[in-house]
């Protein structure tokens, strides 16, 4: 007679579950992207992940842990470099490009209604785009650049948003190469 336990933690139960959980990671991430955190919701997941809506509390605990989980799956133990730099700035603004702005974005235009996954994106986002500029600001002698780092971020997420908009002309039909060049010659050049 066989353990059913073994049976649990075979290499293909494992496999079974890893693919699972990165398919609701990936169509979290692209859901979220699209729809914001507090439109995306969890049958919308787990139908475009192929899988039950269920498995996002059994992998992950609820929908808010998954947004977490997205926003840690996108970024590494490296501080990045600041959006001001230009390949930095061709990654962000090529990622919203192909698939809007990203979850982190999202909460500088509007909180989210769970306090858990506006704390997170907050944290991500002064982690990961106002903290590097911040630096850098700070580096390169500028006054006031807590301040200046928010606006110029403030400014870039607005940009990305409003190219999705609708309400400008010839913003939707600029690339992402054409976009982050127009971006560095209106933002300030390093010292």
């Amino acid at each position: 007679m066989s353990d059913p336990r073994a049976a649990a933690r075979s290499p293909r139960r494992r496999r079974d579950a890893d693919s699972t959980r990165a398919a609701l990671l990936k169509a979290a991430d692209e859901l979220f992207a699209e729809r914001g955190y507090d439109h995306a919701t969890i049958r919308d997941i787990g139908e475009r992940a192929g899988v039950d809506a269920a498995m996002i509390a059994r992998y992950f605990g609820g929908k808010a842990q998954l947004y977490i989980a997205v926003l840690h799956e996108e970024m590494s133990d490296d501080i990045p470099q600041d959006m001001l730099d230009p390949l930095r700035m061709r990654h962000l603004v090529d990622r919203a490009v192909r698939r809007g702005p990203s979850p982190i974005f999202q909460v500088a235009l509007r909180p989210h209604d769970d306090p858990q996954a506006q704390a997170a994106s907050r944290e991500q986002l002064h982690r990961r785009i106002v903290g590097p500029l911040v630096a850098r600001l700070t580096a390169d002698g500028v006054d006031r650049p807590q301040e200046k780092a928010e606006i110029l971020t403030a400014a870039f997420v607005g940009v990305l948003t409003a190219r999705a908009s609708g309400a400008f002309d010839r913003m939707p039909d600029l690339d992402a190469d054409e976009l982050t060049s127009l971006l560095l010659e209106l933002l300030p050049p390093r010292h």
